[in-house]
């Protein structure tokens, strides 16, 4: 099934000079590129991508009171506050200098890019990931400063998340699919 995904090389990434390197890594699996653009992004448009949706604010706010705890560290907050905090730390490092924002589209292009893309955690991406490859971040030190998780990319989790995102990052007039060379042979049926 033909599907869209965006991705979003986050100012790490850009700061790093990794742009061509991921990209690359995308089309070389058979994806197309609809959509690609540099951009500031403002606390509004990050503010949207980061939603104000409380139910994903108490599970990324569950997600980090667990880890804690099983680090033996306890934590006073709710998880609604954590989620919060993390939300606002998640705008701030998105709004401080450039990313990319790419739309991709080919055959189960959401979950083949996530696997490309590894864990959330670097400490716990694959070699061969784009985060097990390039990033070193880990929770530990991005805690100590106050910080998010410096994970180089955002993929699309869903369907239907990467057609919200898309939505905020490009309107769309600029999305510009197109036939590839080599989609004959990739989607070709078989008589």
């Amino acid at each position: 099934m033909i599907e869209r995904s965006l991705v979003l090389l986050k100012p790490d990434a850009v700061q790093r000079a990794l742009i061509g390197e991921i990209i690359s890594r995308f089309e070389r699996t058979g994806f197309k590129v609809i959509a690609l653009k540099l951009v500031n992004a403002s606390k509004d448009d990050a503010g949207r991508h980061y939603a104000d949706d409380e139910s994903w604010l108490k599970s990324v706010g569950d997600k980090t009171k667990k880890s804690y705890e099983a680090k033996g560290t306890p934590v006073a907050d709710d998880a609604l506050t954590i989620g919060k905090r993390i939300r606002q730390q998640l705008i701030d490092f998105i709004t401080m200098s450039p990313s990319v924002a790419i739309v991709l589209e080919g055959h189960d292009v959401v979950n083949k890019v996530r696997t490309i893309v590894g864990a959330t955690a670097p400490s716990s991406a694959l070699p061969g990931t784009i985060r097990g490859d390039f990033a070193f971040d880990s929770y530990g030190l991005a805690d100590v400063s106050g910080r998010p998780i410096q994970n180089l990319i955002h993929a699309s989790d869903s369907a239907e998340s990467a057609k919200r995102e898309i939505a905020i990052w490009f309107r769309s007039d600029e999305l510009c699919p197109y036939q590839r060379v080599d989609e004959a042979l990739l989607y070709r049926k078989v008589k």
